[in-house]
């Protein structure tokens, strides 16, 4: 018994020495835009689109898995093979620009969710919040820029907030037991606006910058380990990223019973997380949207710092060169409070930007996982670690259904 104990300890050590890559990753998969579209589909079909929330989760663990493996196996991000692979300047300039384009969209849909919290919450005006919203990432990154492990202590803090709140709101809100355990097993599309809708989901789900930022996070934690150290992190790096994930999965799953409890059928038509608050507060009380508030807050502060983050993997890896950290964070913030304070002067509501800016990363969605599942299964570059068969096989269905429903969207927009 107390050599089994000790050996589990041992174990568990091992696991939480390695832990924090999927913690800083997980945090885009609960981000602003899945607030919105969560919301839009349980406003609208009630707990009919459960099943394409626990498809789209487990279709970006396994992307993750793959990410995160490719870094421990050969020690060097996704990025920067891609760029070894390109080679000639005159593949890798466009590749490198499509990527920045996705992590500006990226950042710009993680930065309005701040800025709506802000306004809801506190009560400042938009355009001030858009200028608070443009430091909080810079205030935070320079505080943890030397210290990695507080990084991952304050996403740990992030991810419980919103998972403490969204726990307290399905208690309050008490949805149909029943109805969830059906519509996540039996998939259902009631009418094309719910297939409209699911592709939203899935689209705010799987997010092109944390496949490229993942596997930079675990090539890190391998650098200088032997092969049997490697194997190792590779199963703590799964455990890892199931568990994270699964989280993740849950808390969007609750967001969307949520809206289906509070707002389906009578307010189906909200289509905006400022709609949902104001609904939200006469149904549950002020606690309910208050709580609802501090999660988005925290989802919008936590999502564009492993947003500025990838921003950062992917120049430095695309080009071979160190960039120079402040810079890079200060420009990708600011970048993005140009639109915003343009929008808000002419009036229009922020979350309209989100949604061209979710256009834009189902457009350039395959531009990470497509060379990711075909690297993943190369044994020359893999090694030990390269992706069985059935691993290859379903990660490809996976990324056939990702960009056929994208492709979807962009057609019928």
């Amino acid at each position: 018994m107390g050599i089994n104990q000790g050996i589990n300890k041992k174990t568990i050590a091992k696991f939480i020495a390695f832990s924090g890559p999927a913690l800083i990753v997980s945090i885009g998969y609960m981000d602003p835009g899945n607030y919105g579209t969560d919301i839009a589909g349980g406003a609208s079909f009630g707990y009919g689109l459960l099943w394409v929330v626990w498809l789209s989760s487990i279709m970006a663990m396994l992307i993750q898995y793959l990410s995160g493996k490719i870094g421990i196996a050969t020690e060097h991000s996704l990025s920067e093979i891609i760029r070894d692979k390109l080679q000639k300047k005159m593949y890798v300039i466009p590749y490198w620009l499509s990527a920045e384009i996705v992590a500006a969209a990226t950042d710009l849909a993680e930065y309005l969710g701040t800025v709506v919290a802000l306004n809801l919450l506190f009560g400042v005006p938009l355009i001030y919040a858009a200028i608070f919203g443009a430091v909080d990432v810079i205030i935070i990154l320079g505080l943890t820029s030397s210290r990695l492990r507080l990084l991952e202590q304050m996403f740990l803090l992030f991810v419980s907030v919103i998972s403490f709140g969204y726990f307290y709101e399905i208690f309050i809100a008490k949805p149909d037991f029943s109805s969830i355990v059906y519509h996540s097993l039996i998939p259902s599309i009631a009418n094309s606006h719910a297939l409209f809708v699911a592709v939203g989901i899935i689209g705010a789900t799987v997010m092109p910058h944390l496949v490229f930022l993942h596997s930079s996070l675990t090539k890190d934690r391998a650098q200088g380990k032997s092969l049997e150290e490697r194997k190792k992190m590779r199963k703590h790096h799964l455990v890892e990223t199931i568990i994270l994930l699964s989280m993740a999965g849950m808390i969007n799953a609750a967001i969307l019973i949520m809206a289906a409890v509070a707002f389906n059928p009578e307010n189906s038509q909200i289509q905006s997380i400022s709609e949902a608050y104001k609904t939200l507060v006469p149904l549950f009380g002020v606690a309910a949207g208050v709580i609802f508030l501090v999660t988005l807050l925290s989802s919008g502060i936590a999502s564009s710092v492993a947003g500025t983050l990838a921003g950062q993997v992917i120049m430095e890896g695309l080009l071979g060169k160190k960039v120079n950290v402040w810079l890079r964070r200060i420009v990708t913030r600011f970048v993005n409070v140009i639109p915003t304070t343009i929008a808000i002067f002419l009036g229009f509501d922020p979350l309209h930007i989100l949604v061209y800016s979710q256009v834009i990363l189902s457009l350039l969605t395959p531009l990470p996982i497509i060379p990711l599942v075909i690297l993943t299964r190369n044994k020359k570059l893999m090694g030990e670690f390269v992706n069985r068969k059935i691993t290859t096989i379903v990660a490809s269905i996976f990324v056939g259904i990702i960009v056929s429903f994208n492709s979807y969207m962009l057609l019928s927009l």
